[in-house]
């Protein structure tokens, strides 16, 4: 990382500014420092006061990076400071434009999704160059030099404990199918903890699926997978949009006694959860909302020349049955 400084504990981050959901309130569009644009894209009066922040998002489409703006936002406008927002809409060449966009506008600092954590190079070459610092959100970059702070979740143990409970839930073992996107380190991460979970324990990986070429290709797969195979036991998926394509299938082909496990803890996969009647069984839970505190924690104290963690992952967790209606399904934890 560009910038070596003493480890401080951020207490803020523990009495920062509570964010209760998906979409929290914050007030009308007129009372927002924010604007949307053609193409889903926020951006900034030049004319508002407070320092500008810019938040390049991998893909809004996800329910978990438009939690981690929300919360970012939320947290930046009770500090005084601005946000922009940028969809890259999952392209690499995307993303690399718009952040040159932001670095015309003037952004103090970028909080950065990427799309593609080895091609968006180029663009941490870009903010380097402007000296303008860069908070690295839930995948780490390939080229960790450039960037002055990592702030994600404990992605392996989020698929782990999905692993042990489906070792509980199946004994003897079983087949499984995985859903999976190998091009994001961060959904690999989440694989390999859920494969160390399982192994020994007497399961076999019976077919992978790339949920690279979009949901009606998973849906294809896996419809494919399971006419062939009638004894799968489970499905770990790589992330709750997966999961979602996945009971879809299930669903429709009603296919039964099969346990479904993802990675994120939307509030539609929750309320999967808490449907008996769903193969839904567990989610290696995620939040948005604390990652997204501690980014603007971490951006304030950056730019003010204070001192802070380089490297923060948030804690993951399990939900299911028995423990879902603490976490309530109509939001994020």
């Amino acid at each position: 990382m560009k910038k070596r400084v003493l480890l401080l504990f951020l207490t803020a981050a523990v009495t920062g500014i509570s964010v209760t959901g998906c979409k929290q309130n914050v007030g009308t569009p007129e009372d927002n420092a924010v604007v949307e644009e053609e193409g889903g894209e926020e951006s900034e009066a030049e004319t508002e006061p407070g320092r500008l922040l810019g938040y390049s998002s991998a893909d809004m489409s996800d329910p978990f990076y438009e939690t981690l703006k929300e919360s970012i936002r939320t947290s930046l406008e009770e500090q005084g400071d601005r946000i922009m927002v940028k969809d890259a809409e999952n392209s690499a060449d995307t993303q690399i434009a718009q952040i040159s966009e932001m670095i015309d506008a003037g952004v103090d600092a970028v909080f950065l999704c990427p799309a593609d954590w080895e091609k968006i190079t180029p663009a941490l070459e870009e903010l380097d160059e402007a000296d303008i610092p860069v908070i690295n959100l839930g995948t780490m970059v390939k080229e960790t030099e450039y960037i002055d702070a990592f702030i994600g979740a404990d992605n392996r143990n989020a698929g782990y404990v999905c692993g042990e409970d489906l070792v509980e839930q199946r004994p003897d073992g079983g087949r499984i199918v995985i859903v999976e996107k190998p091009s994001v380190n961060s959904l690999n991460e989440r694989i390999t903890g859920f494969e160390e979970a399982i192994y020994n324990d007497g399961f076999e990986v019976a077919a992978r699926i790339d949920a690279s070429s979009g949901k009606e290709a998973v849906q294809a797969s896996l419809k494919e997978v399971l006419d062939q195979d009638t004894h799968i036991d489970a499905v770990m998926c790589g992330n709750d949009q997966m999961a979602v394509q996945v009971l879809t299938v299930l669903e429709e082909i009603q296919y039964e006694d099969i346990l479904v496990y993802s990675v994120d803890g939307s509030p539609e996969i929750k309320s999967a959860i808490a449907d008996l009647e769903s193969p839904m069984q567990a989610v290696g839970a995620l939040s948005p909302i604390n990652i997204g505190k501690r980014a603007a924690e971490t951006a304030v104290v950056l730019l003010d020349g204070g001192a802070y963690e380089e490297e923060v992952y948030e804690e993951t967790f399990l939900i299911d049955q028995k423990n879902v209606d603490m976490y309530g399904t109509d939001g994020w934890q």
